[in-house]
């Protein structure tokens, strides 16, 4: 039995805009105007589009979906970040309605100490002790490369004055040298051993409700990395998760895995089990080798060539040494592995582009489509040299939402002037995708596709280099057929055609037609995967 869906405005990945399509067996089998029903036959299913914008279901080309499942079981800080003493409350509450367990924590997620009203600092552990002395207490920062612990959990974790701060990571202190509850980086490693670890079927409760949620927004497919928020279960695990969801028809959202790694033995023990990139079915798929470069610029770690603007001797810091990360590139590149590397701050980027240049030199590959994740802060030597490497970047055109606040708070002028440079890599024939870094962000598409098209944060600051604002059409390939590429997938989704995957998503307006400043406001009605509607905003 095929389904007709006729009556549309059906953006195939080129314009004019087509009226109808037909699916069958999870597949696009024919897509043109509405003469396409003279083929329906007796049985077929004829669904009319309501003249209702449809385009191919969108792929977040980098976020965390298991951390997203995670968190949404936390208190939910972001609406609460206005003040301290907000986000403080927030936390109270959600402990007085959400009792804390024996040998459980009280977690929260999304708070931004460049939003607080009432103080200039970020919280510490003494404020966590206000809320209980007793129970575990973690927060997070929305920018995911910094925490806030109670001391609770520092002396679980047996961290003390006497704690050095590991490779990478930094222990915030106090005057005397006591651990103020901060961990930054590679620092938050360091209460991983004494944090409770989710079983196995509470691992496919989060990838559950992550993946509805991202339905909700109309994504289908996902390029995720999940091996980093729970160091101590082992890739097996998260693997047999999302595999017994796919047997069991629970997988709503195709699965792009970005192995995230940090040893070498490691990393040749996944690789000698049969985790290389591309291996695996249309539903749960093995990803690249997945690397965290340098921090954020939030909070203040990702890694400049330059001081913080202000300072005279901060840069931010690599989270790895030359030595590892080209190790570890060279590794992945020698064996068939696609590499993304989380680079920031343009000293990060350096240190990114050197290795994947070395690794290229030593094992010459013609399709190897490495990665920069983020590509924020670049200069235009390195904007060349990522073209010239035939490189990808994965961009998150929403986090112009928040940076406009602080690139020119933050960043030299000339760096400034040079960064988040999408449409310029664009021109240049880089592929660059688009995604949310969820729970960085919400993996609001439509956010995304008006931050990347007006360059300006939902509240109207900026636009911040306007001269590299995507037009819709780029915005909206840079979350379908450019994140399909990201993944090896173009041949097989990312657009309504013939003989791809039946992936796609009903929105309430055109964007092509919608003012860009109001793109955000347009609805998702619903998603398909596959010829199946997944989420349906009539039935909530």
């Amino acid at each position: 039995m095929r389904t007709f869906f006729h009556n549309g405005r059906v953006y195939t990945g080129e314009l004019p805009l087509h009226s109808a399509f037909a699916v069958e067996d999870g597949r696009f089998v024919s897509v043109g105007y509405e003469q396409l029903l003279v083929d329906a036959r007796e049985g077929d299913r004829i669904v009319d589009l309501d003249g209702h914008f449809v385009c191919a279901g969108f792929n977040d080309s980098h976020m965390h979906l298991l951390n997203f499942g995670q968190s949404l079981h936390a208190a939910q800080l972001a609406p609460h970040t206005e003040s301290l003493s907000d986000m403080l409350g927030c936390l109270r509450a959600f402990l007085e309605s959400h009792p804390v367990r024996e040998g459980q924590w009280l977690t929260g997620r999304g708070w931004n100490q460049d939003y607080f009203r009432d103080v200039s600092r970020m919280p510490d552990r003494h404020d966590l002790d206000s809320i209980s002395a007793d129970i575990p207490i973690l927060i997070t920062r929305t920018c995911g490369h910094c925490c806030v612990v109670n001391t609770r959990v520092l002396e679980l974790a047996g961290i003390g004055p006497d704690t050095p701060s590991p490779d990478g990571g930094e222990i915030g202190r106090e005057a005397d040298g006591t651990p103020d509850g901060r961990l930054f980086d590679n620092a938050i490693d360091l209460i991983r051993p004494v944090y409770h670890l989710p079983d196995k079927e509470a691992l496919k409760e989060m990838i559950r409700l992550a993946c509805c949620a991202l339905n909700s927004y109309g994504v289908t497919s996902s390029q995720t990395d999940d091996y980093c928020v729970f160091r101590a279960i082992p890739f097996e695990t998260i693997n047999e998760a999302y595999r017994e969801l796919e047997q069991s028809g629970e997988l709503s959202v195709r699965v792009y895995e970005q192995a995230n790694i940090t040893a070498l033995d490691e990393l040749a023990r996944f690789v000698e089990e049969g985790n290389v990139t591309g291996a695996g079915s249309d539903l749960f798929r093995i990803g690249p080798l997945k690397l965290l470069g340098d921090g954020a610029l939030g909070s203040r770690t990702a890694h400049l060539s330059r001081p913080y603007l202000g300072t005279a001797d901060e840069y931010g810091f690599d989270l790895f040494s030359d030595e590892h990360l080209n190790a570890m590139v060279s590794y992945a590149n020698a064996h068939n592995m696609q590499v993304a590397i989380h680079a920031i701050g343009d000293a990060c980027l350096d240190q990114v582009l050197n290795a994947v240049g070395k690794a290229l030199a030593e094992n010459p590959r013609s399709d190897h489509r490495h990665g920069v994740v983020h590509c924020q802060v670049s200069r235009p030597d390195q904007l060349e040299r990522i073209a010239e490497l035939g490189m990808h970047v994965y961009a998150q055109s929403i986090f112009l939402d928040y940076d406009n606040h602080i690139v020119n708070r933050l960043l030299e002028p000339e760096l400034a002037a040079s960064s988040y440079s999408w449409k310029t890599l664009m021109k240049s024939g880089v592929s660059v995708s688009n995604g949310s870094d969820c729970p960085v962000e919400l993996p609001d598409v439509m956010e995304g596709i008006q931050c990347a098209v007006t360059r300006t944060s939902m509240d109207g600051t900026g636009p911040y280099r306007p001269d590299e604002a995507f037009t819709v059409q780029e915005a909206i390939d840079s979350f379908t057929i450019r994140s399909a590429e990201a993944s090896f997938e173009e041949n097989m989704k990312g657009l309504i055609r013939e003989g791809y995957l039946a992936d796609f998503v009903v929105l309430g307006a055109d964007p092509f037609a919608t003012a860009p400043d109001a793109i955000h406001s347009i609805p998702v009605l619903s998603t398909w995967l596959g010829g199946r509607c997944v989420y349906s905003a009539e039935e909530g």
